[in-house]
């Protein structure tokens, strides 16, 4: 029986990619950006803080997969999602000293944060929305006092954020 040459080679490079997608999967290391879950995200008080928690994490299994680095913020976004980022003292100021932050994606990120505000007023819970804590990236905040020491942010799925930002690793 003949089997082509070219038939051979392609079946060959579609199961080494189906075993290599199946590996990835398999170790949390998604490749796609979907499905985009959000993010929880904790800062540092300093750029070599940042850089010593990265390494830590990497240490422990939690590996740095790039960075998204905007308007003075030092983002390190690792394989699990989780982001370890340096925020200059003026963000920090806007969004009431918060040290970490959920993350969720949102179509409107403005609209989400505003309607997040006013379902935490209504609990009775201060809320503030802010919009230009990163006016280059289309992420809103939500300062409340629902919360210890973390604001939500709303953002755009991965794919729609800015591209001149990202920094492969």
């Amino acid at each position: 029986m003949f089997v082509p040459k070219w038939l051979v080679v392609l079946v060959g490079v579609v199961v080494a990619c189906l075993a290599s997608w199946t590996y990835l999967l398999a170790s949390d290391r998604n490749p796609l950006p979907f499905p985009d879950p959000g993010s929880r995200i904790f800062s540092t008080p300093s750029p070599e803080a940042k850089e010593a928690m990265v390494a830590l994490l990497a240490r422990h299994g939690v590996k740095e997969r790039f960075e998204a680095n905007s308007s003075g913020i030092l983002r390190s976004i690792m394989w699990d999602g989780t982001i370890i980022n340096y925020s200059p003292p003026e963000v920090l100021q806007k969004l009431g000293h918060a040290s970490a932050s959920i993350g969720l994606v949102s179509d409107d990120p403005a609209a989400s944060a505003k309607d997040a505000a006013e379902f935490l007023r209504a609990r009775g819970f201060e809320a503030n929305v802010v919009l230009d804590a990163e006016p280059a990236l289309p992420i809103a905040f939500v300062a409340t006092n629902a919360t210890s020491g973390t604001v939500l942010n709303f953002r755009k799925h991965l794919i729609d954020m800015p591209r001149d930002q990202l920094v492969s690793k």
